[in-house]
């Protein structure tokens, strides 16, 4: 049947709110997986942190033994180092396993049996020293000849053992959670792409249908006046280039989770070409036979098509930079970190230099605290780190009062500790999580940004063997606290070919 001009009002309104609400659609799936995947490499993260520390537990346990085993030997209290050592240390790293295990939904009867054997083992390493040490060497072989030290030790390796198995098996579990969270995501992006192509080849069919009712039209014009028909025809050739157009964008440029927005995108622009010509077709229309339009043709035309793909580009755009920043996040967790050494006071002051016209415009002042160390780490990620939190800072300063940012640090035995403090309008207690959250952002938006910034930092942070958090009250100010490595953990995967300069 004909589609007359109210029916391609109609229409056009229902597929370009079907185009938008796939777009919205795909938006809410991916954001909803990008969280399911976050939360699975974050147990797969524990499960790997479960194993290290067992690991580290049962060194400092041998540790101990060997240094017990050495004096008991010798007589040589220089032999007690390491037995002194894992002393100092079991007693913060055992509770510490205990709760790991626990919070990764490991057997806690094994984990508190394990504690057992380990205090009983002590125990036992404790009795022999002291003994040794106040002369009776032969009473402490003797217990050592018990064999109670190795039916322990023994128990404790096979814990150990278990507890490393266990965690091994949740990793993979989890590992394979993430696989299938990949694949939900391909799969919902392919369908995501396919409901896109069918809408634009649907605008297609209309836009083409619709614009053979036209020249049906136009021909009856052409009868009452010629003069008419070349005009109508110049309008009509352009018309049907502009359909060409939109139709020969109308394939499949790739699987990719960006094909689906590169395609709507492109369509959305020939759209709006195509609503030109029409345009003036109906202002001819209206000249030369005014009957011929209705009010709710020339609305359709002049006014809904265009706001309605107004609203589509304005979300494909901002669709575009939601994948932009989980591709940047991405992209970061497989880039080859690249340690050198790095003055970590100069390498502040030079991102504190480079913000010094956003500090003079702001009215504030940034105070750098000497005595920051030198590190191991990859030099890009921390500039990344820090640049942020500086930029962070002076964005969210309080213009009621002089802005204050000051930066300070101090080294504990493994890591250096850094803390960016303002006294800017500060962050709602409830928002102190989820401000490092992809898209959150807290109090009022009234500043550019996407709520990327600080899970990016995070993100860095952990790589770099460490993490960030922050302190804040509202109208006070904030503190973020970044915790790094001394010397950066070691790569632990290839880039990917995608990642690989071309």
């Amino acid at each position: 049947m004909p589609i007359d001009k109210s029916m391609f009002g109609r229409l056009s309104m229902l597929l370009m709110a079907t185009g938008f609400a796939a777009l919205l659609a795909s938006g809410a799936g991916m954001v909803w997986l990008v969280g399911e995947t976050r939360s699975f490499a974050t147990g797969v993260v524990s499960s790997q942190d479960v194993r290290i520390a067992a690991s580290q537990l049962l060194s400092l346990v041998q540790d101990a033994e060997t240094g017990q085993r050495g004096f008991l030997l010798t007589g040589e209290e220089r032999y007690l180092a390491p037995y002194r050592r894992a002393v100092a240390d079991l007693p913060r790293e055992l509770p510490a396993l205990v709760e790991r295990i626990i919070a990764d939904g490991g057997d806690a009867a094994a984990a508190r049996a394990l504690q057992q054997q380990v205090e009983a083992k002590l125990a036992e390493l404790a009795e022999t020293v002291s003994l040794a040490q106040s002369g009776a060497v032969e009473e402490a072989l003797a217990v050592v000849l018990t064999d109670r030290g190795k039916v322990v030790m023994d128990a404790i390796r096979q814990a150990v053992a278990g507890i490393e198995s266990r965690s091994l098996a949740r990793g993979e579990a989890r590992s394979e959670g993430l696989a299938g969270n990949a694949r939900l995501l391909l799969a919902g992006a392919g369908a995501a792409f396919l409901l896109m192509l069918a809408v634009t080849i649907g605008a297609g069919l209309l836009a083409r249908r619709y614009t053979q009712a036209l020249e049906a039209a136009q021909a009856e014009v052409t009868a009452a006046n010629t003069s008419l028909e070349e005009r109508v025809g110049e309008r009509t050739a352009a018309l049907a280039a502009a359909n060409d157009e939109v139709q020969r964008f109308a394939y499949i440029v790739s699987h990719d989770l960006r094909a689906p927005l590169v395609n709507v995108m492109g369509f959305t622009t020939e759209l709006e070409a195509a609503v030109a010509p029409l345009g003036a077709l109906i202002a001819a229309v209206e000249r030369e036979a005014p009957a011929l339009i209705t009010p709710e043709a020339r609305a359709a035309v002049l006014e809904d098509i265009p706001e309605a793909v107004g609203f589509i580009r304005s979300s494909t755009q901002r669709m575009d930079r939601l994948i932009n920043a989980i591709l940047r996040l991405s992209r970061e967790g497989r880039r080859l970190l690249h340690p050198e050494p790095i003055d970590l006071e100069a390498l502040i002051a030079g991102l504190a230099a480079t913000q010094q016209h956003q500090l003079d415009e702001a009215g504030a002042s940034l105070a750098l605290a000497p005595g920051l160390p030198r590190i191991h780490s990859d030099r890009l990620a921390v500039e990344q780190i820090f640049g942020n939190l500086v930029d962070n800072a002076v964005k969210y300063l309080d213009p009621g009062r002089p802005g204050r940012i000051t930066i300070r640090g101090r080294t504990t035995r493994s890591h250096v500790l850094v803390e960016v403090e303002d006294n800017g309008r500060g962050i709602d207690p409830r928002d102190h999580g989820r401000i490092f959250e992809l898209f959150r952002r807290s109090g009022r938006q009234d500043r550019p940004g996407e709520g990327i910034g600080l899970a990016y930092v995070r993100a860095l942070a952990r790589r770099l063997g460490g993490d960030v958090e922050c302190r804040s009250t509202p109208g006070l100010g904030s503190t973020f606290r970044v915790t790094l490595a001394l010397t950066a953990p070691a790569n632990t995967q290839t880039p990917s070919a995608e990642d690989s300069p071309a």
